[in-house]
């Protein structure tokens, strides 16, 4: 889609302008584009034709996103935002609007601006203050090329990526990691006016009173709403295609397309010569009934990962969550090549559907706390007997240990951080640099439901946004514009509203979903249980000598060494565990996830030192 920049000038003579934002991003093939009133300067840069902008007498618009809802008359996105910010004033307006955007709205009559972030965050947007300007962004870069705002770096976050879980990386979602610049959350506006500048909520999802209704009629209600939002985006995006895993969200997402519109589509999956996280088997169940072609970006065991990892840090201006990007990332490559500009997805499914392994427990969080100790004692069988894996067992004991640490059952829904997750590589961190053990994070309970607040806690501030910005950084490197469907508002708000125990049967998770899907999904595909979850092979990538060498040789580098953030012997040790444990295949965890942390970190920070 577009980038946005928008620069609010303190003084009469301002020291930069809006250029300086916009061509930072050096696509030749970009056009920018810039508005200029008294004070402030509007501004956009992308690839795509479709207007980003709209401007009357008395407002001016710039979109980042696309809108999702059938316009009563046949104008662009901007010119509808435009009449509706008339008609119901701005937050009015937010609350009418089913898409993913970010926003920037000028009123040049009360000399004013609003800009927004859609409900779930899929468009970025950054805002920064100096003496000279404010200055406001879709990403970090646009605003760290400005002079006077400050390149360093905010040292919570970077402990917590060094030696915390990904999923506390977004844990405090106003933050960026540059102390210089702040966050506009997902669901939240700005409005600047008079010099003074001020952040608010527009929305926020929230209990409900539960529908009547049986199992049957909501599965027909949810096939309604996901038919629906598929169907929408299908409408306004030209050049699509699908990533299809072997999972039930993608594949719902792609079949669900083909039901609506009657034709087969293009389909791009990760196919891995590693088979620990290859899902090329269960994807043949879907491709003669939904894939006109299905492209296999095929992805070995011994890969270029550091200049890789360098390349991505440089289109993220922070370090990537997790290896799985780079897989997303050779597949953004191959997507463009072959001309296509958009790519749907099934992301947001396992929120809404309870999908995740750990979302189990807090099911039987709920059904203990309702009493329904019957059903639990079955429900605890089933998730033993489909789910149970040599490194993560699953077992009654299993369970109730689970329970005990995640679950306060004084008080209804109300969930714990998983403390040994956190605490995992907590000791690798040099003791002066900053000790994560003492980190608080935001737990929000707004459900009654255990189940529900531990995938809204995912969805708000822990799986879902690190997950989303990793889609639109390299979607935009490679003009390539992500999907979600799942992530229509409407969706969300009817699934965090049902009953919990429509979710599972049985041991098997995404109940509802595989009810609504019957007859639209393959049989084979819509009735599997097993879940290998989208992942990479890095385990791979960092074992072998030449792949030790190469951790070997950024540990031991000057850079590393002086920057203090690792203890280092600690570090050396764990890379020679995880060498041990791959290449001997040892029944034991391997460390994966903390060097792909690691080497991201140092290459990020490498990027942010040549700034």
């Amino acid at each position: 889609m577009s980038r946005l920049a928008i620069l609010i000038h303190k003084t009469a003579s301002p020291s930069v302008h809006i250029q300086t934002m916009l061509q930072c991003f050096g696509q030749t093939n970009w056009a920018i584009h810039s508005m200029v009133h008294p004070q402030i300067e509007l501004g956009w840069t992308g690839w795509q034709p479709s207007p980003h902008h709209y401007s009357d007498e008395s407002v001016s618009v710039v979109l980042d996103g696309t809108l999702y809802h059938d316009h009563p008359l046949p104008i662009s996105d901007p010119e509808y935002i435009a009449q509706q910010y008339h008609r119901l004033g701005f937050e009015g307006l937010l609350t009418l609007l089913n898409g993913d955007f970010s926003i920037v709205l000028y009123d040049h009559r009360l000399s004013c601006m609003w800009c927004a972030r859609d409900r779930f965050g899929v468009k970025p947007l950054y805002y920064t203050e100096t003496s000279d300007f404010i200055a406001i962004a879709s990403q970090p870069k646009q605003l760290l090329a400005l002079p006077r705002v400050s390149r360093a770096v905010d040292p919570l976050y970077v402990a917590l990526y060094a030696g915390a879980h990904y999923r506390l990386h977004d844990n405090r979602l106003e933050h960026s990691p540059f102390t210089a610049i702040q966050q506009l959350p997902p669901a939240h506006s700005l409005h600047w006016q008079r010099e003074k500048m001020s952040v608010s909520r527009y929305w926020a999802l929230q209990p409900t009173e539960q529908p009547v209704a049986s199992f049957t009629e909501l599965a027909q209600q949810y096939r309604e709403l996901l038919l629906d939002a598929v169907q929408r985006r299908v409408k306004r995006k030209p050049n699509l295609a699908f990533t299809l895993s072997g999972g039930m969200d993608s594949s719902s997402v792609l079949a669900s397309a083909v039901a609506t519109q009657g034709q087969k589509f293009h389909a791009f999956s990760s196919v891995y010569v590693d088979k620990t996280f290859d899902e090329s088997d269960e994807i043949q169940t879907m491709l003669s009934s939904t894939v006109e072609e299905w492209h296999q970006v095929i992805i070995g065991n011994q890969i270029d990962w550091m200049k890789i990892i360098g390349e991505m840090v440089a289109i993220h201006d922070e370090p990537v969550v997790t290896a799985t990007w780079l897989s997303h990332y050779l597949l953004c490559q191959q997507a463009h090549a072959q001309g296509f500009e958009a790519m749907f997805g099934g992301l947001g499914g396992d929120e809404l559907n309870a999908g995740e392994y750990e979302h189990y427990l807090f099911f039987f969080a709920d059904l203990r706390f309702r009493q329904q100790e019957e059903r639990l004692s079955h429900e605890i069988q089933q998730w033993a007997h489909y789910h149970n894996h040599p490194l993560y067992r699953k077992s009654m004991q299993v369970a109730e240990e689970a329970l005990g640490r995640l679950v306060d059952f004084n008080h209804a829904g109300r969930i714990r951080f998983d403390r040994d997750r956190l605490n995992r590589y907590a000791h690798t961190l040099h003791p002066d640099y900053y000790n994560i053990r003492l980190f608080e994070p935001i737990l929000e309970h707004p459900f009654t439901s255990y189940l529900n607040n531990r995938t809204y806690q995912d969805l708000t501030r822990e799986t879902i946004p690190p997950c989303l910005r990793a889609e639109d950084r390299q979607g935009m490197a490679y003009n390539v514009d992500h999907v979600l469907p799942f992530l229509d508002h409407r969706l969300v708000e009817f699934m965090f509203n049902i009953p919990v125990e429509y979710k599972y049967q049985s041991g098997v998770s995404k109940h509802l979903l595989r009810e609504a899907m019957r007859g639209i999904l393959p049989e084979e595909t819509r009735t599997r249980v097993k879940k290998t979850g989208w992942n990479a092979p890095a385990q791979q990538w960092f074992a072998g000598s030449g792949n030790e060498t190469l951790l070997h040789d950024v540990v031991h580098s000057q850079s590393f060494r002086e920057r203090g953030i690792y203890n280092l012997a600690t570090v050396e040790s764990i890379i020679q565990e995880h060498d041990n444990i791959v290449q001997n295949n040892l029944n034991q965890e391997n460390h994966m996830m903390f060097l792909w942390q690691l080497v991201n970190l140092e290459l990020w920070l490498q990027y942010v030192d040549r700034l």
